[in-house]
């Protein structure tokens, strides 16, 4: 897998497929950030990732806005959905999480405060075409 990447799931197995493939590529110090519609398989698609280290407890957080994993790799996943201003992420301190180049970050809902990402991210996004069908794009900023 090289960026940007382009590949269609027609199944929930494909998607886990997709997820395996992008697992090979993670480093400490990545920020992923995920986008998508409800419903898009954002967290599926981080659960299965981060499986592949170990981590079999992945749920979403949405209320709690971020929650941390140790496994073979430490690992933040925030989720902007809930949040209503730029303000109230600088209050949790998430200038520290992107400088901690030991944990890999992933995000759903990034779009929603763009301002907030680094430049160096890969994106992620996932197009609903079915109940069964996403098109998973990848794009790398540096």
């Amino acid at each position: 897998m090289s960026f940007p990447y382009s590949r269609k799931s027609k199944s929930e197995v494909d998607t886990v497929l997709i997820a395996d493939d992008f697992s090979s590529k993670l480093k400490n110090g990545m920020i992923i950030i995920l986008n998508g519609d409800l419903g898009a398989g954002k967290t599926f698609f981080i659960k299965h990732v981060l499986q592949k280290f170990g981590i079999n407890n992945t749920n979403s957080p949405t209320f709690a806005i971020v929650n941390e994993y140790m496994g073979d790799k430490v690992f933040y996943h925030f989720d902007f959905y809930r949040i209503n201003k730029e303000t109230e992420l600088h209050d949790i301190g998430i200038e520290d999480y992107f400088n901690d180049e030991q944990s890999i970050i992933f995000i759903e809902w990034g779009n929603l405060f763009p301002h907030v990402l680094p430049k160096k991210r890969i994106e992620i996004n996932i197009s609903y075409i079915n109940d069964n069908e996403r098109e998973f794009n990848f794009i790398e900023y540096e």
